[in-house]
């Protein structure tokens, strides 16, 4: 018998509002050459949606709890009972081989707290594989390509400590090794990294897949894109950065990225 078939695994899709690109996710799952259960969490039920579950036989679930970014994360998390647990994001799209590569890496870390691979951008119906942004991303994940360097709380702390370079909807989350509710309701954007930071104080490894084994969307509609032109994104990730540095050290790798990440932007 195959291992993998003795590790569950279950996407959940947390949809919001009638997002074109829910349909072209939701195929990528189900195209996946290691099927998995996939299920739709959402707190906006609205046709689309219904419509598209129905197509594609896919139950949804609706959040009548804690609304918000964190409350829907934390629902949606909590719905499958699977051993690795991915938060798919309603506008991207996998990779056929996403959940092979991912089982296969937690039978040979099972140690594992969180699992996830590296990715590329979709602007505008092209997947762009490499910016200056995803660059400084990878140069920061590099040291995880080691074993040792996975387990290590300094290692993880300080990839973290520089920003945040792990991609959410990327991440396997080994449902056994986290304490419920992982997210934290008090930002907008930076509720990953926030998580992952909490994370990164736990005995495990953090494993990384440097392979390109999903697409993020970047397109005007996306949170990120609306959060890069507020002031309230810079105030979280100056917040973030001071739990690993002083604030003149802070403030400066804040520039730093602020400067970069205007390649998320569309022109």
């Amino acid at each position: 018998m195959d291992i993998q078939c003795k590790i569950s695994h279950a996407f959940v899709i947390c949809a919001y509002g009638k997002s074109p690109y829910l349909e072209e996710c939701i195929q990528s799952l189900q195209g996946q050459k290691l099927k998995s259960e996939i299920m739709i969490a959402t707190s906006t039920p609205n046709d689309n949606i219904y419509a598209l579950a129905k197509k594609y036989s896919l139950p949804v679930v609706v959040n009548h709890g804690e609304k918000g970014l964190a409350g829907d994360w934390n629902f949606a998390l909590g719905l499958p009972s699977t051993d690795l647990v991915t938060l798919a994001h309603q506008d991207d799209i996998y990779q056929e081989r996403y959940t092979d590569n991912i089982v296969k890496a937690f039978q040979e870390n099972k140690d594992a707290i969180i699992l996830f691979t590296d990715y590329s951008e979709l602007r505008s119906g092209q997947n762009v594989k490499s910016n200056r942004l995803l660059r400084v991303k990878r140069i920061l994940l590099f040291p995880l390509r080691w074993k040792l360097c996975r387990k290590s709380k300094f290692v993880r702390r300080r990839i973290l400590s520089m920003g945040s370079a792990i991609c959410c909807p990327s991440v396997a989350v080994v449902k056994n090794r986290i304490s419920e509710p992982l997210f934290e309701n008090n930002m907008k954007s930076n509720i990953d990294w926030q998580a992952w930071e909490k994370l990164s104080k736990e005995r495990g490894a953090f494993v990384y897949l440097p392979e390109q084994l999903m697409q993020h969307r970047i397109h005007e509609g996306s949170t990120t894109s609306e959060l890069l032109a507020q002031a309230a994104r810079r105030e979280e990730d100056i917040y973030m950065y001071r739990k690993f540095w002083p604030d003149p050290i802070a403030e400066f790798i804040e520039l730093f990225y602020r400067i970069n990440e205007k390649s998320n932007q569309l022109k």
